[in-house]
């Protein structure tokens, strides 16, 4: 595994932004990494104020000192926290292009944003933030729902068997070294209905259905022993049914105990590696806890 050396946050100064530069600086910490703390002037506002002010206006520079003035005592506060070195960045423009020029400066290990808002208002911003963001970048994302109370302990990672899944694994080792991994799979029949429709009986589609959970299984285990996962160290949740339900289900349930999940940035299928994946974006809709997204394939044939 690759070591953290570097994570940058992103704030707007807002509630769930602040949670998320206190994830960045926690995980700053157990690594031992250094950390940058980004504020992105957005380039609407600004282009209206210039439109009515012009460029350059004292109003328009008194915006950025203050955020700069706002952005410093900030990240005094994380370094009175703890021993981590602090870089801040000011920024103007785009916002996801913004932060991904920073990441690409800084070289960042990890870009760490919050999720802002409710329902609708979550969705827009989401689809128009940390999507925008995840065509952009090949760095990993974590979008931060929930206050950094305390590390990651259990961590649940979406496996889809595509050359996304073992770095999946990966990148949950290195953000979480310390949590138990619970490794996800969710298996359908292939075109069940279309036999129920031709008139398969039910006992041969049930062998389909064991069948397809064996091979899951075994899957499963052969990808935990090819990332050496030693037995504490994980368990399996293999499910059937539609892959991003099942996910939210599984996080959402009280049992698991999940704080953390992990998927890789798309799947299986053309489709998907053409746009964002589909279980990725319901997952950041629909989910209530942290989300960290893999967006390096595995490199191995």
């Amino acid at each position: 595994m690759n070591a953290l050396t570097h994570i940058l946050a992103s704030t707007d100064f807002s509630d769930p932004a602040r949670a998320a530069v206190d994830r960045a600086a926690q995980l700053a910490r157990q690594a031992g990494a250094g950390l940058s703390l980004v504020h992105v002037l957005p380039s609407g506002p600004l282009a209206d104020l210039r439109h009515w002010l012009g460029g350059g206006s004292a109003l328009e520079q008194q915006l950025q000192d203050d955020a700069r003035a706002q952005l410093q005592q900030l990240a005094a506060t994380v370094q009175a926290a703890g021993s981590v070195p602090v870089q801040v960045v000011i920024a103007a423009g785009p916002v996801p292009e913004e932060l991904r020029r920073a990441a690409d400066t800084a070289d960042a290990g990890l870009m760490v944003v919050g999720a802002r808002g409710a329902g609708f208002m979550r969705r827009l911003v989401l689809g128009s933030t940390s999507e925008r963001l995840l065509r952009l970048t090949q760095r990993p994302l974590l979008v931060v729902r929930q206050p950094a109370s305390r590390p990651y302990l259990r961590v649940l990672v979406a496996l889809d068997f595509s050359p996304w899944s073992t770095q999946a694994v990966a990148l949950a080792r290195r953000v979480a070294p310390q949590a138990r991994l619970v490794l996800f799979h969710a298996f359908q029949v292939p075109f069940e209905d279309k036999l129920r429709f031709a008139g398969v009986d039910l006992s041969t589609i049930h062998r389909y259905r064991q069948q397809a959970r064996a091979e899951s299984t075994q899957r499963l285990h052969g990808l935990a022993a090819a990332c050496q996962l030693k037995p504490g160290d994980w368990e399996p949740c293999i499910v059937e049914g539609e892959a991003s339900q099942r996910l939210v289900e599984q996080e959402q349930d009280p049992a698991r105990g999940c704080d953390l999940v992990v998927m890789g940035k798309h799947g299986q299928s053309v489709t998907e590696d053409l746009l964002l994946g589909s279980v990725s974006k319901h997952v950041l809709a629909e989910g209530q806890v942290d989300v960290l997204v893999s967006t390096v394939r595995d490199a191995s044939p």
